[in-house]
């Protein structure tokens, strides 16, 4: 394609990222137009902590080689939205947040999943990983025994899996005005459990939820347990982990937003070499009717910082990014939720046959979805 010319000429397309990004970076010379930061105290460069952003934008600027690109930071949620706002004030043509908000509502309702609604129904196109939760994630309704300690399938424990040393769990529930939840973190030798830190609620939005972030030794055995009041039986439950797998998991329902907006082009991560969705790609569906996954697309590719390759779904996302650059080079015209479809029905179907909420509509084509795109009407 870059060859016949299609590169994403006259398209622009805004990265927002938690990292930062390095504009100077060897990956993106020439090719950033503006950037801002919308994280207190910081630069866009995060005070050099930006490898992820870097990684992402340069994964767009490979793509989509002669399109325009507009970075932008943020640390909060508030950030998000004025970043958001910021691009699209900016008339860029297509927004990818390689981003993901934990402990928010998974029905597309939250405040940053009405940002990618919003920006949409502006006329740009927005891109979202749909999250690597599939094997850190967990739903249930409230089962508490006598003690209010929820019973799990197999006891009161679920086993954490995983070497990481940095630990993040976040829980969440349906609004409850009366309902209290709380998890508790354990370590243990087969013998004793040792308790290592409680949750506290999340001050960063007006969302039911608690979480606890800590350090691990990799090497030793946790779990958390669940607890709550009595008179919250049966509340719909949910606990993730960015960074750990669960003894007791469900990657149903394990989109997170921003993807789970209804308007996000949502992007799950498929191992090209092993030729399947990742394990670790979240998976819908979302709202009880949407597969939550439109379509799947490569991670582990070469990207700055990164050269052994960037896993997950939010390198899967910046390349689908570049795709929608590349197919309105080739056909301007087109809004949002055309492009959405046209690279939906030109994907190869890569999961059970037909749509499923783990590999959505397929593996995206380029080739295919430009060579559509031509010929396309808006």
């Amino acid at each position: 394609m870059h060859a016949a010319g299609v590169t994403g000429a006259n398209v622009s397309v805004g990265v927002v990222g938690v990292t930062g990004f390095d504009p100077g970076d060897a990956s993106l010379e020439g090719r950033v137009t503006d950037s801002r930061s919308f994280a207190a105290g910081e630069t866009i460069r995060n005070g050099g902590q930006n490898d992820h952003g870097t990684a992402a934008a340069s994964l767009v600027a490979r793509t989509a080689p002669d399109a325009d690109l507009y970075l932008a930071s943020f640390d909060t949620a508030e950030g998000f939205r004025d970043a958001v706002a910021w691009l699209v004030d900016s008339d860029v043509d297509v927004i990818v947040a390689p981003v993901s908000f934990y402990g928010k509502v998974g029905d597309g309702s939250s405040a940053v999943a009405r940002v990618a609604d919003r920006t949409a129904d502006r006329g740009v196109a927005f891109v979202a990983p749909v999250g690597n939760l599939g094997r850190g994630h967990w739903r249930d309704r409230f089962a508490p025994n006598r003690r209010g300690t929820h019973r799990f399938e197999g006891g009161l424990r679920n086993y954490l899996v995983g070497d990481s040393r940095r630990l993040a769990l976040w829980l969440s529930w349906d609004d409850c005005e009366s309902c209290e939840f709380s998890m508790e973190l354990y370590r243990s030798d087969g013998t004793d459990a040792r308790l290592v830190a409680r949750s506290r609620p999340y001050a960063g939005d007006a969302t039911p939820n608690e979480r606890i972030v800590a350090r691990i030794d990799p090497q030793a055995t946790y779990y958390y347990a669940v607890r709550g009041s009595r008179n919250a039986t049966g509340t719909p439950l949910e606990v993730s982990s960015p960074t750990h797998g669960f003894q007791f998991r469900e990657r149903a329902g394990s989109v997170v937003a921003p993807a789970t907006a209804d308007d996000a082009l949502a992007v799950g991560a498929y191992d090209a070499k092993r030729e399947r969705v990742e394990p670790f790609s979240s998976a819908g569906p979302v709202a009880g009717d949407r597969p939550g996954v439109d379509v799947i697309a490569p991670d582990r590719l070469r990207a700055a910082s990164e050269p052994g390759g960037l896993v997950g779904s939010s390198a899967a996302a910046p390349y689908v990014a570049g795709v929608v650059a590349l197919v309105l080079d080739a056909n301007p015209a087109l809004e949002p939720g055309a492009v959405e479809t046209l690279l939906e029905r030109t994907a190869f179907d890569a999961g059970r046959p037909g749509t499923d909420p783990v590999a959505g509509h397929g593996l995206v084509a380029p080739e295919r979805a430009v060579e559509r795109g031509r010929n396309a009407t808006a």
